[in-house]
């Protein structure tokens, strides 16, 4: 890999040193076209495809008029304070760093919700068209690291690499799609030395027996992101106390080892990179000085990424990120979910009883920049939503399976068609507005009403062409279901695995529910009414809700009556 000194020295674009395969000609996505011009009967439905032109912010037809549907995509910066329209900096192309894990244990659903967000910003960019490259790092020497390896008595690099074969197991659960490329910073030791070097000679750092310190009052627009002065960094409030320190909020570029640390040769000794300074290094070892979005969680405005910047700044003035975007917190009874403070939930500890994908859903069932609460009542209910979208996903995918015929697209009725533009509208509308997922995730309840009427009911069951509608319907949500990371492989393979999820947090196997079905059914014969409504509701408390149809009686997953609000329960 090329020194990043010559790089910082001449200020040019850094070249990649994985493929950039992923920078040929981008796609652009066919966008939704207005309701009103879908008015005529069996005209032709057309899946949301992709064209071979470049995304733009203002796309156009050849004759320069704006193409209907097409959305600015905004996002909020929190350098600005505020939402911007998206304007790569190379036209079709996407350079993204999302700041990793460090690796010393299992991840808990706080570090779920960062890695979902993204990608979630990762899947929408690539479905606008953009070849995006993803870099998200691994944080593998580090003194949390180094304190747990210790304990344990193993190689703190072992360690950490474990864990981070354990974090991508739990990424792959949630279905959250590989980065371009995840470097980790053992692996780029010579790049943040050179990093460091270039630092200490464009003055803004300074070096104390082996340690060297990046010099806060030498950067004059220090805090520009989070809005903090300098004076409002007291020593042992986030920065460590150490009075070799010019300023007490001068952060560590390079850590003198200790006795029976990790550590590397380096121009000030034997030592390890502090925190932040990896980060710089990496982002432009793989993106270059200058690309478009730097994310992470809210808790990393500061001071990681307010020194990320005053690092890549101090290196190269011509350092320059264009969106800087930030999740926010998930907590349990108001308080941030952390390893710290020891309120966390990790990412196994709960999908051992709820359905990953119901995890995901949970964490997109809220605007990615507000708060989200834990809590087993919302996880229920995310639980039983995307149980109800898997089953009217897999009822229509019945009714389709016993026809023969192939259905012709243009016999789609006009107003099967009207809704399809219009939930593809709200889709697009939601998501280009700062990515709205649960606006978004609302507006699919329109499309699944539709397909329950026609399968379920004797007036839809009667409508004209009315496979052709379902086919259609089921394609436009399974298409939105996709982008969003929460189309599973198999919906009959889900929808059992979501019943089992419920079993094991009823305590219950499924014979033992088919015994209590019996039992109401022989009560229900012999009119002891009371007794049937006193079994249904006993396995309504745990979960389980009963359906009674002409066929029998059958059960499905549903938020437990024992979580549910007093005025929903009575």
């Amino acid at each position: 890999m090329a020194s990043l000194l010559n790089l910082f020295k001449s200020c040019r674009p850094f070249t990649p040193s994985f493929p950039r395969s992923h920078f040929t000609s981008p796609l652009r996505i066919q966008l939704p076209l207005r309701p009103g011009r879908l008015t005529q009967p069996r005209r032709s439905f057309t899946p949301l495809s992709s064209s071979s032109s470049h995304p733009s912010t203002n796309p156009t037809t050849n004759n320069g008029d704006s193409i209907p549907g097409v959305k600015e995509l905004w996002l909020h910066n929190t350098m600005s304070r505020k939402k911007e329209v998206f304007k790569p900096k190379v036209d079709g192309q996407v350079g993204m760093y999302v700041c990793g894990v460090t690796a010393y244990d299992l991840s808990h659903i706080g570090h779920a919700r960062v890695y979902v967000t993204f990608d979630v910003l990762f899947r929408y960019l690539k479905h606008l068209g953009y070849q995006v490259s993803y870099v998200r790092n691994f944080t593998d020497v580090d003194d949390k690291i180094i304190a747990r390896a210790n304990e344990l008595g193993e190689d703190p690099i072992s360690l950490s690499r474990r864990f981070c074969e354990e974090f991508n197991r739990d990424m792959e659960q949630l279905q959250c799609l590989d980065p371009s490329v995840e470097p980790r910073v053992s692996d780029h030791i010579p790049q943040i030395i050179d990093l460091i070097n270039q630092i200490l000679d464009n003055g803004y750092a300074y070096e104390v027996d082996g340690d060297v310190y990046f010099s806060v009052d030498k950067f004059p627009t220090y805090g520009k992101l989070s809005g903090r002065k300098l004076e409002d960094n007291r020593a042992g409030e986030r920065v460590a106390v150490d009075t070799r320190k010019r300023h007490p909020a001068d952060f560590a570029l390079w850590k003198t080892a200790k006795e029976g640390e990790v550590f590397w040769e380096s121009p000030w000794g034997r030592g390890r990179p502090g925190w932040h300074i990896e980060c710089s290094a990496m982002s432009a070892a793989y993106l270059g000085y200058s690309f478009d979005i730097h994310g992470g969680g809210m808790d990393l405005v500061f001071p990681h990424h307010e020194n990320e910047i005053a690092q890549s700044c101090a290196a190269c003035d011509s350092s320059d990120i264009s969106y800087w975007i930030h999740n926010g917190f998930v907590t349990v009874d108001s308080e941030k979910m952390s390893k710290s403070l020891g309120n966390f939930f990790t990412i196994r500890q709960v999908i051992e009883l709820y359905h990953p994908l119901a995890l995901r859903l949970f964490l997109m069932g809220t605007h990615y920049r507000s708060p989200i609460n834990y809590s087993d009542f919302l996880l229920e209910s995310a639980s039983e939503r995307v149980f109800y979208i898997y089953q009217t996903l897999h009822d229509c995918e019945s009714v389709l399976g016993e026809k023969d015929s192939t259905f012709d697209n243009c016999s789609v009725p006009s107003d099967t068609l009207t809704s399809i533009s219009t939930f593809r509208s709200e889709f697009v509308a939601s998501m280009s507005d700062d990515l709205l997922t649960p606006v978004t995730l609302a507006a699919m309840s329109e499309p699944l009403k539709t397909i329950n009427d026609l399968i379920h009911t004797r007036k839809g069951k009667k409508q004209p062409n009315r496979e052709e509608s379902l086919k259609a319907l089921e394609t436009s949500v399974r298409e939105v279901l996709t982008i969003l990371g929460l189309m599973p492989t198999s919906y009959s393979e889900v929808l059992e695995q979501l019943k089992e999820k419920a079993l094991k947090r009823a305590g219950l196997k499924e014979e033992d529910v088919l015994e209590r079905v019996k039992e109401r059914t022989d009560a229900r014969k012999n009119k002891e009414y009371e007794r049937s409504d006193a079994i249904r509701k006993e396995l309504a408390n745990v979960g389980i809700a009963l359906m009674d149809s002409p066929e029998g009686t059958t059960w499905r997953p549903a938020i437990p009556l024992a979580l549910q609000e007093p005025s929903t329960t009575t």
